[in-house]
């Protein structure tokens, strides 16, 4: 078989299928078809196909097929580093070009539980000092980038940014390949509607806990514990039954249910303050247990470096300041 090299010819460049370059490039970094099919949105015979197309065309062997998974040959071996940082210069030069062609725009992925209670009553202040930027928040637990850590308040999958341009994420910092900023520790305390406290039993010392209700979201202690159990100890009171109650996959809608009257929830200080400042919740107990995550700012660094993803990242660390 004819051995084909690829060089540039008459100013421009010979080279193979874009199509064959990506599938090869996912297949050999996941080392599996059917991973780099799903990461592509297409099947594993598409997937084969193209990387048999390219391996024609180049003359060259890229993968042993073992009954175990794919392996790499030695030239696959070689070609793959230069791919991966092609690749991502191409998805670096994407993100500039939308930049520029939607400037003054910056987009914000938070949880929902921090998009709501914290950020969105804050924005307006924003809007005020930098009318000409426009502000887009995308609400979500989920962080597409599976191959970085993610927090796990508020439903969080364990991923990191969908196309935003900076993300809010609660959880321990460590987001590699990414820049991150401290924003707000985080303690909790019991929180419930005002109404609890006039017309249930009494709620005054973390004992009277034993004859309310208690609501459940996904976050637990820095140890793993359910965040109740955690508390509750802490707190001094021994033997009460956490396993009843409420439970909810996001923070914001435990924190809805408790100001709707029906428990006592556990809620980060940072998030409830504003539905305590308007006295749609009220904290009854005085005790607060502080927790090891926080929240951070996670951005990419060619993004933080626009000037109105800095200006915002500037404004929540001053809004961040102001609420300490």
């Amino acid at each position: 078989m004819i051995r084909e090299s690829i060089h540039p010819v008459s100013g421009g460049r010979r080279l193979p299928p874009l199509n064959a370059l990506r599938a090869f490039e996912a297949a050999a970094r996941l080392r599996s078809f059917a991973a780099a099919a799903k990461e592509l949105h297409v099947t594993p015979a598409a997937i084969s196909h193209q990387v048999k197309a390219l391996e024609s065309r180049l003359g060259l062997k890229l993968f042993r097929r073992l009954s175990r998974g794919l392996e790499l040959t030695r030239a696959g071996t070689a070609c793959l580093p230069g791919l991966r940082e092609g690749f991502d210069r191409i998805a670096a030069a994407v993100a500039g070009l939308r930049a520029q062609a939607e400037p003054g725009t910056v987009t914000v992925s938070a949880a929902p539980s921090f998009a709501t209670k914290w950020l969105a009553p804050r924005l307006h202040r924003f809007a005020a000092a930098r009318p000409e930027v426009d502000v887009r928040i995308s609400a979500s637990t989920r962080l597409v980038d599976a191959g970085r850590n993610g927090g796990a308040a508020d439903g969080d999958s364990g991923s990191t940014l969908d196309d935003a341009d900076i993300a809010v994420r609660f959880g321990t910092g460590d987001y590699p390949g990414y820049r991150v900023e401290r924003l707000l520790a985080a303690s909790v305390t019991p929180v419930c509607s005002p109404r609890l406290l006039e017309h249930g039993p009494p709620l005054a010392v973390p004992q009277d806990l034993e004859r309310h209700v208690l609501i459940h979201d996904n976050l637990v202690y820095d140890d793993g514990r359910p965040l109740w159990d955690a508390w509750l100890e802490a707190a001094g009171v021994r033997g009460a039954d956490t396993a009843r109650g409420m439970r909810f996959n996001h923070a914001a809608l435990a924190l809805e249910a408790a100001a709707d009257g029906l428990g006592v929830a556990l809620g980060i200080a940072a998030i409830t303050a504003h539905d305590i400042a308007s006295g749609r919740l009220v904290s009854p107990l005085a005790f607060s247990l502080p927790l090891g995550s926080a929240y951070y700012v996670v951005y990419p660094e060619e993004a933080g470096e626009r000037p109105d993803v800095a200006a915002f990242r500037e404004w929540l660390a001053r809004e961040a300041g102001s609420a300490r």
